[in-house]
């Protein structure tokens, strides 16, 4: 499969310096593209990279434009990043289709089940009573419906995900669980997709809610009654318990972990591995990790963490003991 670079600007725009019929074979990293190949720059910190690549012609801001051209062909663009994903999206369009369409004879589809017709239900999927999937959405295989949860359009579910399992809900009496029945379900929007192996748990009264545009990466955990605005995008081991509400655009790094019952604002942002103990209320940029170091350095400070309490209350009596002996 290639394409002409001249294809590639006329559907994707974009600024070419060089042979528009010049051939791309395939798209890679500037460290290792060859000739064939095209590539893109989009820190300056990948600057030096530039200079050394063997790639073909590279996707450049027009900051770089003048490096660019002492190396050779390139596009330019203010997004680089951005062109480049587009480029990927063109790219898979343009390969031979040897994806499947419809429901694989191997699904397991209800008869209440109401599947758009351009959708594709791969191989052991379940989509379960009442459920309904959108138009245009693909389900990778193993994928699980539950039952009255709805998928929108254009979505996609990697394989492994399963959307409306139980919600975490047990009551405890004499010291035995017992459990609480979900009742709600689960609304996913449009555009949004899911990685391998995540679970979207459903709503115990009311729906669990993924709005449109959601992106969650592999293995993770939305609880149930959770709210998920549109366009936010969780990485991978992110988990978010029941009855948070997390705004639209915001991001939650992979490991992160968002407890129950707490409200984040449009455009928060939480580092990886951090835990949202309390509502955050201002958008911007969040972290809450202890920072790695030698074990036994980390024990010292651990235990000097433990006294700050103490050592807090002690600093308020010196100060009120202090507030006295003043003259007046």
């Amino acid at each position: 499969m290639v394409l002409r670079l001249g294809q590639i600007v006329e559907s994707l725009g974009g600024v070419l310096h060089g042979n528009p019929e010049a051939v791309i074979e395939g798209l890679a990293p500037l460290e290792a593209a060859t000739l064939q190949q095209i590539s893109f720059l989009s820190h300056p910190k990948y600057q030096p990279q530039l200079a050394a690549s063997q790639a073909g012609c590279v996707i450049v801001s027009p900051t770089f434009e003048a490096q660019a051209l002492e190396h050779g062909m390139c596009i330019v663009t203010p997004d680089p990043y951005l062109y480049f994903a587009r480029l990927t999206r063109l790219w898979k369009r343009s390969l031979p289709s040897a994806a499947m369409k419809g429901i694989h004879p191997s699904a397991v589809v209800d008869p209440t089940a109401v599947i758009d017709a351009s959708a594709i239900i791969g191989p052991l999927c379940v989509v379960e009573r009442g459920a309904r999937i959108g138009a245009h959405s693909q389900l990778k295989s193993r994928v699980t419906v539950g039952e009255d949860c709805v998928v929108g359009d254009r979505c996609i579910l990697h394989s492994g995900v399963v959307i409306g399992a139980d919600g975490f809900g047990f009551a405890q009496h004499q010291g035995v669980w017992e459990k609480i029945e979900q009742l709600g379900a689960v609304r996913i929007g449009n555009d949004v997709e899911i990685g391998a192996n995540s679970c979207i748990d459903r709503g115990a009264l009311e729906d669990t809610v993924l709005e449109d545009g959601v992106k969650l990466d592999n293995l993770v955990q939305i609880g149930h009654n959770v709210h998920v605005g549109a366009h936010t995008a969780m990485a991978g081991c992110a988990g978010v318990a029941g009855s948070a509400r997390i705004g639209a655009h915001c991001t939650v790094g992979g490991g992160a972990v968002v407890l129950g019952h707490l409200t984040l604002v449009d455009g928060v942002h939480i580092s990886a591995a951090s835990v949202v103990t309390r509502s955050i209320l201002k958008p911007g940029q969040y972290t809450g990790l202890f920072p790695i170091d030698e074990n036994a350095q980390w024990e010292k400070n651990a235990a000097s963490v433990k006294q700050l309490y103490r050592l807090r209350e002690r600093l308020k009596a010196l100060e009120q003991s202090n507030q006295k002996e003043q003259p007046i």
